[in-house]
């Protein structure tokens, strides 16, 4: 296969794991390097590296199955949130190039640090990258 990757090797049952959810556009599995326990990737089948290569039926149908993993997430280990997250692109720490749905159960207190450090804007920086960003 011309774009085989880890995943595909997982689909095809080459290497095992625990599959949670299976359908002809994706599926799921426990991670196996979890962020917390129960963290699971909603993988596409079709090999596409990045969500812009992705069709947008291919992308809403995987962001409908990570909702779904969300809720059972929440009715079986009662978790309080979940993160749900792309790594997109190799600069972003997507380590697969092959399109996945991080969904991590997360829990009040539970010691780990949600989000990103952040930065700031220098006056009028913020409005000047707005107007460069505008999507008319």
């Amino acid at each position: 296969m011309a774009n085989e990757t880890v995943f595909t090797k997982i689909d095809q049952g080459i290497i095992p794991s625990v599959k949670i959810y299976n359908d002809d556009k994706c599926f799921v599995i426990m991670d196996i390097n979890p962020v917390v326990k129960g963290h699971c990737l909603v993988i596409s089948k079709e090999v596409r590296p990045t969500l812009t290569d992705a069709p947008e039926d291919l992308v809403q149908h995987m962001i409908l199955v990570a909702r779904k993993i969300d809720a059972r997430l929440r009715e079986v280990l009662k978790c309080d949130g979940t993160n749900i997250m792309i790594n997109n692109g190799p600069a972003s720490g997507q380590e697969v190039p092959h399109l996945h749905i991080h969904v991590i159960p997360r829990y009040e207190n539970d010691g780990r640090k949600a989000g990103f450090a952040h930065d700031s804007y220098a006056d009028g920086e913020m409005a000047e990258l707005g107007r460069r960003l505008e999507i008319k």
